[in-house]
């Protein structure tokens, strides 16, 4: 008789956690934020804030996917950039929209300056990329 050894289920990377949370949040915020731009918002700038949070949750969750599989010392300043990013980006689009006042001068630029040094950190860890330890 054969007998066969399962493997020991891998750890789960932290980052893989927090990529999860953050696409689950970025997700439902975008949906909430296209029902009030369907329901409320005149100005179009809720419309915008909602397509970005719904273009970065699948990536979040994609991210966090990788990280569970690889080693990428890169990563977690990539999602810290793209997280904070989408938050003053979208959060200054929002603010605009139903308060008629921006979060902080240059909130929006500096967010969208966030997002793609997130995005060009992202793509450079693929230089970086490494197996995670046991494999």
């Amino acid at each position: 008789m054969i007998k066969y050894q399962t493997p020991e289920p891998a750890a789960t990377a932290p980052l893989f956690r927090i990529g999860l949370v953050l696409g689950g949040l970025t997700g439902a915020l975008g949906v909430a934020l296209s029902a009030l731009a369907a329901h409320v918002d005149t100005t179009g700038l809720l419309a915008t804030a909602a397509q970005m949070l719904m273009y970065h949750a699948p990536a979040f969750l994609a991210l966090a996917a990788v990280a569970q599989v690889r080693r990428v010392p890169l990563l977690p300043l990539a999602l810290g950039l793209i997280a904070i990013g989408l938050l003053l980006f979208c959060g200054d689009l929002a603010s605009r929209a139903l308060r008629d006042a921006r979060l902080f001068p240059m909130a929006a630029p500096t967010g969208g300056m966030m997002l793609i040094v997130g995005w060009a950190a992202a793509a450079i860890s693929a230089l970086l990329v490494r197996p995670r330890s046991g494999q």
